[in-house]
């Protein structure tokens, strides 16, 4: 099959990313399409190392944990746009996750034992950056560990110096990941991205803390270091919020359109408004279908903040659901890690 190759300078690229943060270039018609058309090669470039990773990725996930969920995903250009926002000296070619594959493992001690074997090994490919958010979790309660690299191939030097980056999480981390992005779309809030409600942000900050402890991992800071403490904010905060009344009743009204099987890729477009999922599949030989498809959702979507949309690849149906749980407002998982803790507050109150 035939993919994506750079067809543009960095400069151009960078250029287009800066006509995506600025309102006033959208007053100009001509200036916005011609970037957007130049960000989605860009894109849609990453997909042949992604695809080269990912192999990688799943070889050596399954070799620790047969049951490991693998995916890949395009950056979606809502996430791009909100990205070079936040940091405003950052150029899109600079931008370290525009092509991303993620392993997910059944506990923390896989995900080191995976990461570990990153560590030692020993390839083409230039390893940028490791960030271990276990170690060190960030403020908002996101943990897991990155590995980012700059692809390098002898055979297919017009992709080389793309960045892709390697995502590994226990489910539980996956677990409180997804919920962050199901409360985001259906509340239009920008939690991930580190903006939003004040009580949903220190909601998910001690979740993180609490998972962590039950990984045997540092807790996030600025959170309550004493375990009955921490349950009792989490508590206060999961009441005041009617969490698991509010991700109940996302999974409970969300319907699904399409879900299709036996597709290489897929297009996930969910639509909080109208409480539903389309899922469109496209096999190998369609996928430059697919990367216009992307774009021209995306471009309809422009401004709505009750949709979201991503093309992504995993290796079947069910290993879509596992993934990508969110766009199924499937939150069953961190409902469940929700009850665990609220249930030792009870059982705290009951023992004294």
């Amino acid at each position: 099959m035939e993919y994506a190759v750079p067809q543009n300078s960095k400069s151009k690229i960078d250029k287009a990313g800066a006509v995506l943060t600025d309102p006033k270039a959208w007053t100009v018609a001509w200036d916005v399409e011609d970037a957007l058309d130049i960000i989605n090669n860009y894109r849609a470039s990453h997909n042949l190392p992604l695809l080269v990773f990912r192999k990688t990725l799943a070889h050596r996930a399954h070799r620790i944990d047969l049951s490991a969920t693998i995916a890949q995903r395009i950056k979606r250009l809502r996430s791009i746009e909100s990205k070079l926002k936040r940091f405003s000296t950052m150029r899109l070619t600079h931008m370290q996750d525009i092509g991303g594959c993620r392993a997910v493992v059944r506990n923390v001690r896989m995900v080191r034992a995976l990461s570990n074997v990153y560590k030692r090994s020993q390839g083409n490919h230039k390893l940028l950056r490791m960030d271990d958010y276990l170690v060190k979790p960030r403020k908002s309660g996101y943990r897991g560990i990155h590995f980012i690299y700059s692809y390098k191939s002898k055979t297919k030097p017009a992709y080389d110096g793309l960045k892709i980056e390697i995502q590994l999480r226990s489910r539980q981390q996956h677990a409180w990941a997804t919920a962050v992005e199901t409360v985001d779309i259906f509340t239009g809030q920008a939690l991930k991205g580190g903006r939003g409600q004040k009580k949903w942000q220190r909601f998910f900050a001690l979740m993180g803390s609490y998972i962590a402890l039950e990984e045997k991992c540092p807790l996030v800071p600025w959170t309550p270091t004493d375990s009955l403490r921490l349950h009792e904010h989490i508590e206060k905060y999961a009441t005041d919020l009617d969490v698991l009344s509010h991700l109940e009743s996302y999974r409970a009204t969300l319907q699904f359109e399409g879900v299709p099987g036996g597709a290489d890729y897929y297009l996930l477009e969910l639509d909080a408004q109208k409480e539903e999922t389309t899922v469109v599949g496209y096999n190998k030989d369609q996928l430059k279908g697919a990367e216009r498809d992307y774009l021209s959702v995306e471009r309809a979507n422009a401004g709505r903040h009750d949709k979201d949309v991503v093309l992504v690849s995993v290796s079947s149906l069910e290993s879509l659901k596992r993934a990508y749980p969110n766009y199924f407002a499937d939150t069953h998982i961190f409902i469940e890690t929700l009850t665990k803790a609220l249930s030792n507050v009870s059982d705290a109150d009951g023992d004294s």
